[in-house]
């Protein structure tokens, strides 16, 4: 047996047991070859409702133990997935694709989540004020919300999930989570983990089906559920919206993305094009802080595309367990289609391909240079999810950091410079919620993530995103 089978479960973790509500099964395949991995078992809204009154029975005494208890039980979810991370990463490869080094890479970030808001559990501090009147004293607390409802995309199918769930159970709520249908055995594993570290019976649900749509609607209308955290599209975070609009819930949505990478005339020109690459091609292109437009001043346009298209012609390609891989598969023929729309768009609108451009299969598609880019082209607006890096060109900081904006989205930006001042001064223009400057890679579960504008709502990581999970009650005490 592979190391990895042991990790591999096909149902329902629900009220500390694995349950299946058909016998009826979906497929999970490759994205590299589209083999069958395995199959999971189907379930319906029953069973969901099922997690969801699990968690809600689970809550008061869950909410109830200490922030070191929780800790305790947390510390020892890390420690499982730390010692298991090879497995988990080889089960994630398989499923989304990615190269087993950004796997392997993903097992440690996502269990940082969970090690770092263990921590903070011990830390979800209230404020005294003073009081109004000489009798009166003012206290302020944080208690949890209740019930949190996760909904997680299939490209970070660990992080998105410990993310979300981490300062949940840290601050004292039960959760029920529904993975992406495309990735569900690596949700599974964590499950399995979660389920050895001790967490009490129906504090840690999880859901697995292919019916998202009814899924979400029934979390989002549910009483019982108090809090929807969702990372995907923008259209599914205003539909998710919406449905959550008659029980009020909290939200935290991380939606999508258009970012802007600015290269300024003064930036260090081989430091940029070493963190275009790991900004523009990390999982295929496939995350939602990907660089969607490349800003490139006009007297470094020629030094920066050479450099970088020569880099990106070292790229390999592959399937993710192969060695030395850098690019994995599309998720699926549909993400291959819409990258032949883009690079067809460019090209009819004067764009000039410099590397790539071609689907290799029915797999895989070339990284991708456009030079010649205008704001004309289909990626201007729209987020490409794939590996295609268009070169814009500018001739003024006004004008990039107007390009830059020219966009509904607000999730990630970057900029490369070597001036103090240009550096403070464009990153407060950008209208983003998160901003590299000279970095390429600037996820950490010490740091606020999250977006403003159509990207969404709240923030993941930090002491910011255990905020998220609590309420703040006011207790006024009289006649002291």
């Amino acid at each position: 047996m592979s190391e990895y089978q042991s990790l591999i479960f096909d149902k329902s973790y629900i009220n500390g047991e694995w349950v299946a509500e058909y016998a009826q099964t979906f497929d999970v395949t490759n994205p590299a070859d589209g083999s069958k991995i395995g199959s999971i078992y189907n379930s319906g809204t029953q069973l969901l409702q099922k997690a969801v009154d699990a968690a809600h029975a689970a809550f008061p005494a869950w909410k109830s133990k200490t922030g070191k208890e929780r800790q305790a039980i947390l510390d020892k979810w890390f420690e499982l997935i730390v010692a298991n991370k090879k497995a988990i990463a080889t089960i994630m490869t398989l499923e989304s694709g990615k190269p087993l080094t950004e796997s392997l890479g993903e097992v440690d970030y996502g269990a940082s989540f969970i090690q770092w808001f263990g921590e903070e559990a011990k830390r979800v501090y209230g404020d005294t004020i003073p009081g109004y009147t000489p009798d009166r004293r003012i206290v302020v607390i944080r208690q949890p919300v209740g019930v949190v409802g996760a909904l997680t995309p299939w490209n970070f199918p660990l992080a998105m999930i410990t993310r979300k769930v981490a300062p949940a159970l840290a601050v004292g709520c039960t959760v029920v989570i529904r993975p992406s249908e495309l990735t569900p055995f690596t949700a599974l594993a964590l499950a399995k983990l979660a389920d050895e570290a001790g967490f009490p019976k129906g504090v840690f649900n999880m859901f697995v089906n292919d019916n998202a749509p009814d899924s979400g609607k029934l979390l989002c209308e549910s009483e019982k559920v108090s809090k929807i955290s969702f990372t995907g599209s923008t259209r599914v975070g205003q539909l998710l919206v919406n449905q959550s609009a008659g029980t009020l819930k909290k939200l935290s949505l991380e939606l999508g993305g258009n970012a802007p990478f600015i290269v300024f005339e003064d930036a260090d020109i081989d430091l940029a094009v070493k963190g275009a690459v790991a900004a523009k091609f990390r999982n295929a292109g496939q995350t939602c802080v990907c660089v969607n437009r490349f800003l490139v001043h006009d007297s470094v346009y020629d030094e920066f595309a050479e450099k970088f298209t020569k880099a990106v012609q070292n790229l390999k390609i592959g399937n993710g367990l192969g060695e030395g891989v850098n690019i994995g598969p599309l998720i699926h023929a549909r993400a291959i289609a819409s990258c032949k729309d883009f690079v067809a768009d460019a090209q009819a609108k004067g764009g000039k391909v410099l590397a790539g451009g071609k689907a290799l299969n029915d797999y895989f598609f070339e990284p991708t240079v456009i030079a010649d880019a205008t704001p004309e082209m289909k990626f201007a607006q729209n987020e490409i999810f794939g590996p295609i890096a268009p070169l814009f060109r500018f001739k003024t900081d006004e004008e990039a950091i107007a390009m830059a904006n020219d966009t509904i989205f607000g999730l990630a930006s970057y900029l490369y410079t070597n001036n103090v001042k240009r550096s403070w001064r464009v990153s407060e223009a950008l209208e983003y919620g998160m901003v590299g400057i000279n970095e390429g890679l600037i996820s950490t579960e010490v740091a606020p993530f999250g977006g403003i504008k159509y990207s969404g709502q709240g923030r993941e990581g930090s002491k910011y995103g255990i905020e998220d999970y609590t309420e703040i009650k006011y207790m006024c005490i009289g006649n002291v």
